[in-house]
């Protein structure tokens, strides 16, 4: 199967395109900044006024400015933070894929197969979105299995032993492979508990940044993968494999943040920095490409579409190669993790 292509400039004109495409490198900061002050400020929050209702506000923030931190370094990935290399580089790294425990550049070196191979037989993100429609209750199972960490570490487990490398290498070989792997992240995430440790919250760091990590992230992360690129209606055509789904203030607050909606939009333009991409959604929405694009009008719609499945069809025996399909690419992914971007 053949995915079809379209020209930036079948639907901007010359000075659209210059516009869109501009890397402004104070505005990517800005974002970053955005992010780690909304995540501060909600741990803030509850060492002032811990109590229930707090902590879980805090969890949500924070899981989705983790997954804004990685949406982010997607960003990077495609050199979007700044049209200067080295700064676009140490700021992907530094302030948003290690203190997630992630990469940017062995991130991009697999992201760019899934841009040039959305939707076909060999998107290596063809994983996260093959398995649908499935049913409300093998979502539940999903959701659950999210919600309560169980999906993260299974993903943490898998990363740390293949940072840690086969057991019958030499000692000083898997302590550099090691370091290759996670060092950065490690000693990224132990500046991070000095400092709260420093401002005498020490306990913030697993309560209010590995937990949202394990769990929420893990819910909305799930929920990104479907809305993207699951029960599209075209795998062949690039306005109707990708999906953009609109979103209000709930939804970007809590589980699309830094425009990561706009996902269409991103995949015609994949080299558009996120800000930029609101401006892209407005012209092609007022060009003749409007009616072919794939839109949806909220997260809800999305996985009512991914759930249509009926519930007397989930049955062990019928849903196996999906339920192995999915664990791979959701519960295990390492780098996939923040796959389909």
């Amino acid at each position: 199967m053949t995915a079809l292509r379209m020209r930036a400039r079948d639907f901007l004109t010359e000075d659209q395109l210059v516009a869109v495409r501009q890397r402004v490198t104070w505005k990517g900061a800005a974002l970053i900044a955005h992010a780690w002050a909304l995540i501060l400020g909600s741990i803030a929050l509850v060492a002032w006024w811990p109590n229930p209702l707090t902590f879980l506000l805090a969890v949500g923030i924070i899981g989705s400015r983790q997954l804004g931190l990685a949406i982010l370094m997607h960003d990077g990935a495609h050199g979007c933070l700044s049209a200067d290399e080295k700064i676009n580089l140490t700021l992907s790294q530094w302030f948003c894929a290690y203190p997630i425990f992630a990469e940017t550049r062995a991130y991009r070196r697999y992201h760019l197969q899934h841009h040039a191979r959305t939707q076909q037989d060999d998107d290596p993100d063809l994983i996260l979105s093959a398995p649908f429609p499935i049913t409300k209750m093998s979502y539940r199972r999903k959701f659950f299995r999210d919600i309560t960490g169980q999906t993260g570490y299974q993903q943490r487990k898998a990363q740390l032993l293949n940072a840690l490398g086969p057991k019958e290498w030499p000692l000083a070989r898997r302590a550099a492979h090691f370091w290759e792997k996670l060092g950065p992240q490690f000693a990224a995430n132990a500046v991070l508990f000095a400092g709260l440790a420093g401002a005498g919250i020490w306990w913030a760091y697993p309560l209010l940044w590995l937990l949202p990590l394990l769990t929420w992230q893990m819910v909305i992360t799930r929920i990104r993968n479907i809305a993207e690129h699951a029960v599209v209606p075209d795998s062949s055509d690039p306005l109707r494999n990708t999906r953009t789904t609109r979103a209000g203030f709930l939804e970007r607050l809590f589980i699309a943040p830094y425009y990561v909606n706009y996902h269409l939009e991103h995949h015609l333009l994949f080299y558009v920095p996120c800000y930029n991409l609101p401006r892209v959604h407005r012209i092609l929405s007022n060009s003749r490409y409007a009616d072919r694009m794939e839109v949806q009008p909220s997260y809800a719609a999305v996985l009512r579409l991914a759930t249509a499945k009926s519930d007397h069809e989930d049955r062990p025996g019928k849903l196996v190669s999906s339920a192995r399909r999915a664990r791979a690419g959701a519960d295990v992914g390492g780098d996939q993790a923040a796959g389909g971007f």
